[in-house]
């Protein structure tokens, strides 16, 4: 049976509006309109900046795509899909956003043995089915390509328990939507801001 999916639209900034091409596949769960709204509504209540962005387990790419459309200078994308690694090309080139943006297709773990920026937002949206998610947040904690204040932007079934703290990742945000939930780490800073947790429809 053909997989039905949904049109994708950028929600805000220079972009919005415009169309996303996204992979037709039964692997990838292209994250919704109303999920990355909101994600950037709660990204938008922690931090002004998210110069630099990591878009990880990218899929279509929208979720850094939306951040270039909100003012982000620059973002790389990481996939190891090649048939998602040729959309998220296709739709930086037809958006306008290729000069500003890198995409890798490899996988997470690999990426993470040679990426050398300095991201002030990493978002992380594995498959569902995937369980290394702790394990990943682990190795970001300790990672060179995060900073004082970095977020961490994690969606992940609303059955996946995280923890609140990785090594100083500490969770600062926390909303659900049905079986989707959106977690936000931030690292270091457990001192300055406290846990704000909110439980969406």
């Amino acid at each position: 049976m053909a997989v039905r999916i949904p049109a994708m639209r950028i929600t805000g900034g220079i972009a919005k509006g415009q169309h996303l091409k996204v992979p037709k596949n039964r692997l990838v769960r292209p994250t919704t309109e109303r999920t990355r709204e909101a994600i950037f509504s709660m990204l938008a209540s922690l931090t002004t900046n998210w110069s630099c962005g990591l878009d990880l387990f990218a899929g279509s790419g929208a979720l850094g795509i939306e951040a270039l459309s909100r003012n982000a200078e620059w973002v790389d994308f990481v996939d190891q899909e090649h048939r998602c690694c040729a959309i998220i090309k296709q739709n930086l080139d037809k958006i306008g956003f290729s000069g500003r943006a890198h995409v890798y297709c490899c996988s997470v773990s690999k990426a993470l043995t040679f990426l050398a920026n300095k991201y002030d937002v990493i978002f992380a949206d594995p498959p569902y089915a995937d369980t290394s998610l702790n394990h990943l947040l682990v190795q970001l904690a300790s990672s060179t390509i995060i900073g004082d204040e970095s977020l961490v932007v994690v969606s992940h079934s609303s059955r996946l328990p995280l923890q609140n703290n990785y090594d100083g990742l500490i969770l600062v945000k926390e909303r659900r939507y049905g079986d989707t939930r959106i977690t936000i780490f931030e690292k270091r800073v457990a001192e300055n801001r406290g846990f704000s947790a909110n439980e969406g429809g």
